[in-house]
């Protein structure tokens, strides 16, 4: 009987044995394809984007955070910084004019790049792109003024992100005007004459960040194109002592900068261009009044002064002023350094730079980029003495 069993029983032992290689191999499928899941899992959060919220940035130049704080974006070339760790990091900028553009501008590792176009009725993000997987830093700029109206940072993405300050350096306000402000001087996208007045503006290049750059300083630029010291290019005003305490240097904004959230060791003034001009010719426009212009700029000086009370101030001319006028501008100049010199007898004295005469080849009569290059070349030395 027991014979007759015997291949029974290995017929079901061997059975229960393939059973059990059966179950085996399963559960390896099983183990195979958990570890599979978990590892796609496992890459795919590795490699997700990082959120950098506006509210963590630190911008710096003439800016303000809205009530969803997000980075208001003033003044011509204010700007912030970041880094981030790969090949692609995204900047979401917007306006709130479905109707307007606007530009800003950036560098990578210290390199600028372009100016990017900002449509008011695109949401799409700016891509910022990196040939290497390093940790790469970027700086955005405003590439435009405030009268061209504020661009808003939402957020920025991409891995490893970082916000990052201006280092600790010494620090410039340039005051001015559409020279300043570095308007109609790079037409390289959209030519003179053609687009909208901002689509030519490049604050970038202008001679002031240019100047800092060189010097290893910070600087915030203060700039509205047309405008003067007593009357504006092809106006009696408003003038830049009546909007220089506005946030956005518009006569009827309810919105006042503060002052105290900079210190600069020098303040340079470059206005007087368009007191001198004499307008489209279809305006009245009285000769130019020295007594005025010099006791408004001596009142603009004392302005300054009051909000910042250790700075020093410097006053620059106007390479585009030639001529009789050029003196006279000159002589004007020098009575405001003495006047504001003997009112404040324990302060440094006012600085005074007179620039070289110059044809410029940007937009409408304005410096282009390579005219800045030159101005700046010219403003190194005298900067550099006012801030050792």
């Amino acid at each position: 009987m027991a014979s007759c069993l015997a291949p029974i029983n290995r017929v079901l032992a061997l059975n229960e044995f393939k059973m059990i290689c059966m179950k085996f191999k399963l559960y390896i499928i099983v183990v195979a394809l958990c570890l599979t899941s978990s590892s796609f899992s496992l890459k795919s959060t590795s490699t997700a984007d990082d959120t950098l919220p506006a509210s963590e940035l630190s911008p710096y130049g003439r800016f303000l955070f809205n009530d969803q704080k997000r980075v208001e974006l003033i003044s011509s070339a204010s700007h912030f910084g970041f880094r981030f760790r790969g090949k692609e990091s995204k900047v979401f900028a917007y306006l709130t004019d479905n109707n307007a553009h606007n530009y800003l501008q950036y560098e990578l590792d210290g390199v600028y790049q372009k100016r990017v176009r900002i449509e008011g009725n695109n949401k799409q993000p700016i891509t910022i792109s990196a040939s290497t997987d390093d940790t790469h830093t970027v700086w955005i700029y405003k590439a435009t003024e405030a009268h061209t109206g504020p661009i808003f940072i939402e957020k920025i993405t991409g891995n490893s992100l970082q916000p990052i300050g201006r280092p600790r350096a010494s620090l410039i306000e340039f005051i001015g005007n559409s020279i300043t402000c570095g308007a109609a001087a790079d037409p390289s996208e959209v030519p003179c004459g053609a687009g909208a007045y901002h689509d030519q503006h490049n604050a970038y290049f202008a001679y002031g960040p240019r100047v800092a750059r060189a010097l290893s300083a910070n600087f915030i630029v203060s700039g509205v194109s047309g405008i003067g010291i007593y009357r504006n290019w092809n106006s009696d005003g408003p003038a830049m002592p009546v909007v220089y305490e506005k946030s956005d240097f518009q006569l009827e904004s309810q919105r006042m900068w503060e002052f105290k959230n900079y210190k600069p060791d020098v303040v340079s003034i470059a206005l007087g261009t368009n007191d001198f001009s004499r307008g489209d010719g279809k305006h009245t426009r009285l000769p130019f009044d020295s007594a005025v212009f010099v006791s408004s700029y001596i009142k603009f000086v004392q302005q300054v002064k009051s909000k910042y009370i250790t700075a020093q101030i410097a006053l620059l001319s106007s390479a585009m002023v030639q001529g009789k006028d050029r003196e006279k501008f000159q002589n004007c100049l020098s009575a405001v350094k003495k006047n504001v010199d003997a009112l404040y007898p324990n302060d440094k004295p006012v600085a005074v730079y007179f620039f070289k005469p110059m044809q410029a080849r940007g937009c409408t009569g304005h410096p282009n980029v390579e005219d800045h290059a030159t101005l700046a070349e010219e403003l190194i030395p005298f900067f550099k003495k006012l801030i050792e």
